[in-house]
Parts: C-alpha cells; structure tokens; sequence
C-alpha cells in the first residue's frame, strides 16, 4: 500500500492521531519526532531462574512506565507472531535527544542487557502535501488532536519506499491517483492509518502504521489496495511488523516467567 503521505487522516470517520500522523501545517505546527524499535530477546534469559526474570521485568516494566509520562510510549508484543523480534515499542517526543535518553534507560536494565534490537526506525510528523486530493476524497480538513493512542487491540507498521519515477509525475497525476488510494480506505473505517516521514532521517520515505481490531479488515484492505494504480509505484513495504498492544507489564510478561500462563488465560 502507497502510504497516505497525501493524507494522514484515519480511514472513515475516525480522526487522524499524531505522533505518527498528520499535524496541522504551517511554521508554527507541532512536530513530534516518532521512533518504532522492535526487541529481541536473547535465549538464554528464559534459562535464568525465575526469581531473577520477574525482577527483572518489573525493573524494565517501572523503567517504561516512567518513560511514559515524559513522551508518547506505547508497548507492543510480538510473540507468537514474529521469529526475528519479541517486542516494539512506539514512541514519540518533540525532542529527539529524549528518544536517545530512554533507549539508553531501557539499555541499562538487567533485562536490558539481554534484548538486541533488529530494527529500529525513525520519522517524524509532517502536514500532508496532499490534503485537497483528501479533501476531494470525502476527508475532513486534518485539526490538531491529542498524541494519545488509539485504545485498538493491533498495531500493525513497516516502512515505506516509493519508486523515484513517482515523483517525476504531475502533481495532478498523483493526486488523482491518492485520492483514488484514500477511496479505497473509506471502506474499512476500522483500520487508523497514521504516516510518519523519514526522507533524510533513515533508509526509508515514510513510516506507514495502522490500528485496528480486526487483523482480518486490515489484511482485506490490503489485498485491495494493491490493484489500485499508486500501488504500481512501490518500491518496498517490507519488512511488515503485526504487534499486539498491552502494557509494559503485560508484555514483558509474554516473554516467560509465572505471569505468562495467567495472560494468555484472560
């Protein structure tokens, strides 16, 4: 899927969510830098003694949850799901030296020590260059709204690159072809779609993620995106990272110890 860098509004009527959305343009708007950092866990944590790993986890569980009333954090799990990552977190601050700060606290914990981190990708917030094909489309003129997530149970998020040619079209040509992109998702109101940018800051162009309920809505939004004329002009949409919100506790609790029975059973 082409990502919405010509519309950051969520799909249907839901509204658009910074930090990885879109925010008000102009000199004066509000950027966030937003960063998504995917954690694997090293084998040889799980042989520790139990004691030790519950521990741990509070430690890194209290480390986060500190965090997460300085900045945006939001904790997702991925076991079960991935082989090549454990856990993500997505967070966001105005500040980048902050992202910086809170990387080095998660580091210096004793569960810390045994994550390495397989990806990690920064972005940050930009007004759509696109927002009348939006308009034309049946979006809302994008307002400023809060940096809270959305409370919806998946998180999905891969980075994004287009072919160069894309940008040798008319600017009334990939409007056009935006805006027939942004119909499609007019059909799955339950899918958020939230675009971050990365020209210059990291390998990709943008950070493309999505909430939602239903991993099924968005695997048939996908399917459908695919036939649409933007979608010609991808050059990469991989790797694709499907996560499962949940606390910092309760996700940490997914990598093993006493609680991890007692999760899977809600």
């Amino acid at each position: 899927m082409a990502p919405d860098d010509d519309q950051h509004e969520g799909f249907g009527d839901h509204p658009i969510r910074t930090p990885h959305g879109f925010v008000e343009e102009g000199a004066d708007a509000a950027r966030h830098f937003v960063s998504w950092t995917c954690y694997r866990l090293a084998p040889e944590w799980r042989r520790l003694p139990e004691a030790d790993r519950e521990r741990q986890k509070t430690e890194l569980a209290e480390v986060l949850d500190a965090w997460s009333e300085r900045i945006v954090l939001g904790t997702y799990t991925a076991v079960g799901i991935r082989p090549d990552i454990d856990l993500m977190t997505w967070r966001a601050t105005p500040d980048l030296d902050l992202l910086q700060q809170c990387q080095t606290d998660i580091a210096s914990t004793e569960l810390g020590t045994y994550l390495e981190t397989p990806y990690a990708y920064l972005a940050t917030t930009k007004g759509s260059q696109y927002t009348k094909a939006a308009e034309q489309a049946g979006f809302r003129k994008p307002r400023p709204v809060s940096v809270t997530p959305t409370d919806k149970r998946y998180f999905i998020v891969y980075p994004f690159v287009k072919q160069r040619r894309w940008y040798a079209l008319p600017a009334e040509e990939r409007g056009r072809m935006m805006r027939d992109h942004a119909m499609i998702g007019r059909r799955y109101p339950g899918v958020t779609l939230n675009t971050a940018f990365s020209f210059g800051i990291d390998d990709q162009e943008f950070m493309t993620a999505f909430e939602t309920d239903s991993v099924h809505d968005f695997l048939d939004l996908m399917m459908e995106m695919r036939a649409s004329e933007a979608s010609a002009y991808t050059e990469r949409d991989t790797p694709i990272f499907t996560t499962i919100k949940l606390s910092a506790r309760d996700a940490l609790d997914t990598l093993g110890g006493v609680r991890a029975s007692v999760l899977a059973e809600r």
